[in-house]
């Protein structure tokens, strides 16, 4: 199964657990450190791998040692990165993210090579060749909102490629840049925050309704401990979530992706995949980092009891 992430491509720094920012030069010790490679295309191009897929990764980093740990780490874990280019003099995404005992996730964030992401930075004919195509953060990869690139996507579209898209920000500006996707994608999959400020409405179910009028074939909203919310024509319906000790929310939506686009391969509609998307995440919410927690996905269907 082939599936190509293009987006957002970050370094993440997490550190666990962190219940307060030490004063001046004093040092906090902690249980755990880890590296991983995130980010809505990153991350989920990761667990992706994770579940099966053979999956090629599509974005831009810096020239940096940064740079140099995510395409390593993206290629020990499987993921073919051959089309991720490196910007001369820039920096890779990165986070920094001190993990709270209950999860929680502030972070410090460098943007870096991601805001450059332009349609020249993509392999037409590797998004030809894909059975889906997940578009990752395309709120903060702003330069692919090209009338060419929404041609394209048209354009697999129409040959059977499915095309999923995630958001990364929650800055009203950013995402209403996104919107100009929706026409193009089979389906969005925001968080709640997110499909709010992308449509002004009160309730999660009119901001599913609305973003679903402009053209997607779903939206699926994720709303963290309370589940996710499908919305298909004629169709909306309450995902709850499951059960698990909490150690680290970071990368649980890249996950929920992962999961969801690998239940659409192989065969089921967006339901049964969000129920594959909600195992997915919560799998990783078990760990450390935005790879933790999911192995296989025998394993990870397993938590659905069926």
């Amino acid at each position: 199964m082939t599936v190509v992430t293009l987006g957002v491509h970050i370094v993440d720094i997490l550190a666990r657990p962190v219940e307060r920012i030490p004063a001046g030069q004093d040092t906090v010790l902690v249980d755990q450190i880890r590296l991983t490679a995130a980010g809505a295309a990153a991350g989920t191009a990761v667990d992706l791998v994770r579940l099966g897929n053979q999956v090629s990764s599509v974005g831009a980093i810096g020239d940096d040692e940064l740079g140099d740990f995510l395409l390593m780490i993206m290629a020990r874990h499987g993921v073919d990165v051959s089309g991720i280019a490196r910007r001369t003099g820039e920096q890779t995404a990165a986070s920094i993210l001190p993990i709270r005992p209950d999860g929680g996730r502030p972070s410090f964030h460098v943007p870096g090579a991601n805001l450059g992401v332009t349609p020249a930075d993509v392999d037409a004919d590797l998004l030809r060749g894909a059975r889906a195509v997940h578009l990752g953060g395309m709120d903060v990869t702003f330069g692919l909102g090209d009338p060419a690139f929404f041609a394209l996507l048209d354009e697999i579209r129409s040959g059977g490629t499915i095309v999923t898209m995630d958001l990364l920000s929650e800055m009203p500006d950013l995402l209403g840049l996104a919107r100009a996707f929706l026409p193009h994608v089979d389906y969005v999959l925001p968080n709640d925050a997110q499909a709010l400020a992308m449509t002004g409405a009160a309730d999660v179910e009119a901001a599913a309704a609305a973003l679903l009028a402009e053209g997607p074939r779903g939206v699926v909203v994720t709303l963290g401990e309370d589940g996710s919310l499908v919305a298909t024509t004629g169709d909306v319906t309450r995902v709850p979530a499951l059960k698990v000790a909490v150690s680290d929310t970071t990368g649980c939506g890249d996950a929920y992706c992962a999961g969801f686009v690998t239940g659409l391969l192989h065969g089921h509609d967006a339901l049964t995949a969000a129920r594959w998307g909600t195992a997915a995440a919560a799998c990783v919410a078990t760990g450390l980092g935005s790879d933790a927690g999911l192995t296989d996905l025998e394993s990870t269907l397993a938590l659905l009891g069926d």
